[in-house]
This record gives structure tokens, sequence and C-alpha cells, in this order.
């Protein structure tokens, strides 16, 4: 797992992953983190444009901007994937926090089975604010079932094209463990998440209670988004949240 590096014009620090998102990040001492969700999604230009607004009115710098939340229509291809992202990092690169293919920023980016945007949309977006309080907060980025390394998808994920009890037990084990890695990383554990997120469209019913609930990842419940991860093949991915406060708007 990486070391944290401090993004210090954003007040946060992060877990470097690819370009278009870092694995993690928590507030540094001094701020706290704030997570909205947009009752309506928004299209993502028109997002971006509420995230500048919103800061603004808070009094805070775009570059405070420290993770987002997408729903897109439906799983990309690999190469479709990649086109996204180059457009995507390409307001984060304004905002002066993506720069020389880092960026610190944590994402969350699903396909909803029911209910599909017809383009992607920003769900949720999560900010750092100062504050006098010492209790650290955090956001881990979504991530599926995929190996690290270099190669394929399709290479790199385990079980991949099976849907089995037994293989979505092995996908699960493999995303919690990273779920889990990221946590110690940033300095936290599953006691200090306020909520944990599965993103699936298969029955995992029979996962929840021996594979997170006893390890102790379910103690605020556990949020079943009835969703795929954003990449074609992939079948099971989380992300894990501990932010200060959750608003709607």
């Amino acid at each position: 797992m990486s070391t944290c590096v401090v993004f210090e014009k954003g007040g946060y620090r992060y877990l470097p992953a690819v370009f278009q998102y870092s694995s993690g990040v928590a507030a540094e001492p001094g701020f706290e983190i704030e997570r909205v969700r947009l009752a309506e999604p928004l299209a993502l230009a028109e997002g971006f444009g509420f995230v500048e607004r919103h800061l603004k009115g808070l009094g805070r710098p775009s570059t405070a901007f420290a993770a987002c939340e997408l729903r897109s229509a439906a799983p990309f291809s690999e190469q479709g994937f990649h086109d996204f992202n180059r457009e995507y990092v390409k307001t984060l690169a304004r905002w002066g926090i993506y720069r020389d293919e880092v960026n610190p920023v944590a994402r969350t980016n699903v396909c909803p089975e029911y209910g599909k945007p017809t383009q992607p949309v920003l769900y949720a977006c999560s900010y750092t604010l100062p504050t006098n309080k010492s209790r650290g907060r955090f956001i881990v980025a979504g991530d599926g079932e995929v190996r690290g390394g270099t190669g394929s998808f399709r290479s790199r994920t385990v079980r991949f094209g099976e849907t089995s009890p037994d293989a979505m037990r092995e996908k699960a084990r493999h995303v919690i463990a990273e779920m889990e890695g990221r946590l110690k990383a940033l300095g936290f554990s599953w006691r200090d998440a306020v909520s944990t997120q599965v993103y699936t469209v298969q029955d995992i019913g029979a996962l929840v209670g021996p594979e997170l609930a006893a390890r102790g990842a379910a103690a605020g419940g556990v949020a079943w988004h009835f969703a795929r991860p954003p990449v074609e093949g992939l079948e099971f991915e989380m992300d894990v949240r501990g932010a200060a406060r959750e608003l709607v708007l």
C-alpha cells in the first residue's frame, strides 16, 4: 500500500493511485471532511459548476475538493473508461488539483441497474473545511475486484466472468481486504467508518454476515447500491466513508 502524501492546498492527505483518482483521502489536522449528496444528480459539467459555487459560498478554494461520487449509464470498455477519465481530469487541472498525472481526489463511479442516467452525473462530493476538533475524517475511494499491477482489467480481475456464490465470495474478500489496507494506510480502521457501501447487482445476502459484519465492517450498517462497477466485467465494488457531516442538497 502506498504511503500518504499531503496535499497542502486542499487540507488533506491522500493515497496515490492512478491518474484518474487516489485510493482515499483523510483530513489533515485543522480540517474535517463534509460530504454533500445531490438530491437530483447533475450532468458532470453542471455538477462541477455546483461544486465551484458551493465551495465559493463556504469561503473554500476549489483545491478543497477531496472526493466525488459519479453515476454512469453503463460500464465502460477499458478504452472508453480511459477516454472518459482524460476528460474528467481536465476540470481538476483547471482547479489546480490535478497535475503531472498526479490526482489526489478520491472517487467512486458506478452504474445503476435501474434509473440509469443518460450520461455521467455528479451524485455526491466531499471537501475539507477548517475545524478546531481533533477527530480525523476520511473517504476511501471505490474499488472493484481488480488486482494491482500491469496488464488488462480482464487479466487482473479476480475470477473474471464468474458470478457463482464461491466466485462472489472470493471477489468480495479481495475488495474488503483492499478497503482494510486503505483504511490502515490513512490511519483508520473499521471502527472509524460511518458508512460502508457495496455496489453490485449480484446476490450478496449470504456474504454480509460472515464477510462484512463479522470483521467489524458493518457497525453503521451496509448500504447495498444495486449498481455495477464502471468497467465491463467487474461485479463487486466497495467504498467506505467517515465524513464529519453528510448533507443532502
